[in-house]
């Protein structure tokens, strides 16, 4: 195949990749958010870890119900993160399987929405679980304005 050739494929591949390219940097974003709660979800339970002896009972009780809702909490964050990745990955073999579509000359097209579909559903599955962690993260916890008014 003549050079020449050769250029409006790379560039015809690269036109079709751009859109997955920019839907892998939004998830990439997304993994960095979910990441960060997860983080924070951890260091609270570390925090009434190292605090529990020094902790009388009453405070202890709530403690114990917190550590409850963050497990939960952690639970959630953690499958946000493997479905997003997984959205990740899926998405980085629908560029593979356009760029072999391209320059093979085979007929991908199926085979790539097929994967299109997997990473939509597995962003489904992140998202749905991040959003159920930020519900728990709202509805568990209260803020008890009262103890701030002294």
């Amino acid at each position: 195949m003549p050079a020449t050739e050769t250029v409006p494929i790379i560039q015809h591949a690269i036109q079709l990749a751009i859109a997955p390219v920019f839907l892998l940097t939004g998830i990439a974003a997304l993994l960095g958010v979910m990441a960060t709660r997860l983080a924070r979800i951890v260091d609270r339970a570390r925090d009434l870890e190292l605090r529990w002896t020094a902790l009388d009972d009453v405070v202890r009780a709530k403690a114990r119900l917190e550590v409850v809702n963050l497990e939960r909490r952690r639970n959630l964050a953690s499958w946000s993160i493997n479905f997003c990745t997984g959205a990740a990955l899926l998405l980085c073999i629908v560029i593979v399987t356009l760029f072999f579509e391209e320059f093979f000359k085979m007929d991908l097209k199926w085979f790539a929405g097929a994967q299109f579909v997997g990473v939509m559903l597995a962003l489904i599955g992140g998202l749905s679980s991040f959003l159920r962690e930020v519900y728990l993260a709202t509805h568990t916890g209260r803020i008890e304005a009262h103890r701030f008014a002294r």
